[in-house]
């Protein structure tokens, strides 16, 4: 009787510890099944007629430091483990605050001499996604975007609700005013004199005119259709993609591009690829470029460099479209690509050198 009672403990014992090593293994595969992704960022400030002869050494400069402050300022949250939405979030900010880009503080006045604002952001791991139209009042346009993804049952919202659920958000207004850069300004001025339409009142709040007209400091349609754009992986293997615009300069009756419409202008899926465009939208909106981007590569399994340029170069030149846009893979493939003469550019990836571009002819 007590040799049966013995063998039971060390049955008992060996049970235990076989399950033990059962369930021991099964969380070291599950934990192999989850490994720790090196993260990307690219970044594009607009795409358009971007010349060296037409651009003196200083602005340059400052458009290369100002692209990675943004880009660098991404990476940051992305080494520190953050999400794919918060490095976008925090590179774009970046970018709306900058004069150089038609996005927030820099974007393009309308025909009637307002500024009105897009974005778009999309969250590649649940296909969510947030877009804003017609802002006039919120600083940081991205975040309203993202707000309306995570804070509303919707993914868009235009016009004046949008900057009323922006205020009711907790996210920052500031006066139509504060959108206001005089490089812009003049530079309607200019278009509409040359198309032979009316120049709408200098608009409130804006500082006083300067004595002598500014001097162009690039070509005057190279930001005819900027945008600024981030696409970002995170450690957690997660993509996603944000797009924020001032729209097209002298703009009328209430045109959006695509940049705020989830799939032509802006789109992520963890299926296959996240993408950020830029350029004449209303191209970029009949061919839906930025998830024929992503089904190119998720349904023919090409790489990524080549469905952007299958998309960049062949489907959006057959309609004669002008522009580019950049991309990011879950596996880490990064690309970009474009058609016309310039593209404000940049990307990094983990522990990789930040390299940034604007001509055609750089890599």
């Amino acid at each position: 009787m007590r040799d049966l009672e013995a063998k039971g403990k060390v049955m008992r014992k060996f049970c235990c510890w076989l399950i033990g090593m059962i369930l021991g293994a099964g969380a070291a595969a599950g934990g192999a099944q989850q490994p720790s992704h090196h993260w990307a960022i690219v970044l594009h400030g607009g795409a358009g007629v971007i010349e060296r002869a037409t651009m003196d050494p200083k602005t340059e400069a400052a458009y290369r430091a100002s692209l990675a402050q943004a880009t660098e300022a991404g990476a940051k949250v992305l080494d520190q483990g953050g999400s794919s939405l918060d490095a976008i979030e925090a590179a774009i900010h970046i970018l709306e605050d900058d004069p150089l880009f038609n996005a927030g503080r820099g974007a393009v006045f309308t025909a009637e001499g307002k500024n009105e604002l897009d974005a778009a952001i999309m969250d590649g791991l649940n296909l969510k996604a947030g877009a804003v139209a017609g802002v006039t009042r919120t600083r940081h346009p991205i975040s309203l975007a993202r707000a309306v993804m995570e804070k509303s049952p919707h993914v868009m919202l235009m016009g004046p609700g949008t900057d009323a659920f922006a205020a009711q958000s907790g996210l920052e207004q500031v006066d139509p005013s504060f959108f206001f850069t005089e490089r812009r300004w003049q530079s309607l001025v200019r278009q509409l004199k040359k198309e032979g339409r009316p120049i709408p009142e200098r608009p409130a709040g804006a500082p006083a005119p300067p004595v002598a007209p500014l001097a162009e400091i690039e070509a005057p349609n190279a930001h005819k259709f900027g945008t600024v754009g981030v696409v970002a992986l995170d450690r957690k293997g997660n993509i996603a993609a944000g797009t924020s615009t001032g729209g097209t300069q002298g703009k009328r009756w209430g045109r959006v591009g695509d940049s705020p419409i989830i799939g032509a202008g802006t789109y992520a899926s963890n299926q296959s690829c996240a993408v950020s465009a830029t350029g004449a939208g209303e191209y970029f909106i009949r061919l839906t470029v930025a998830r024929e981007v992503c089904a190119l590569v998720q349904y023919k399994g090409i790489t990524l460099q080549q469905a952007a340029d299958q998309v960049i170069h062949k489907e959006l030149e057959g309609l004669h479209g002008d522009g580019g846009l950049i991309a990011i893979t879950p596996d880490g493939q990064l690309a970009w690509s474009f058609n016309t003469p310039g593209m404000y550019r940049a990307r990094q990836a983990e522990g990789g050198r930040l390299q940034i571009g604007i001509y055609n002819d750089e890599p």
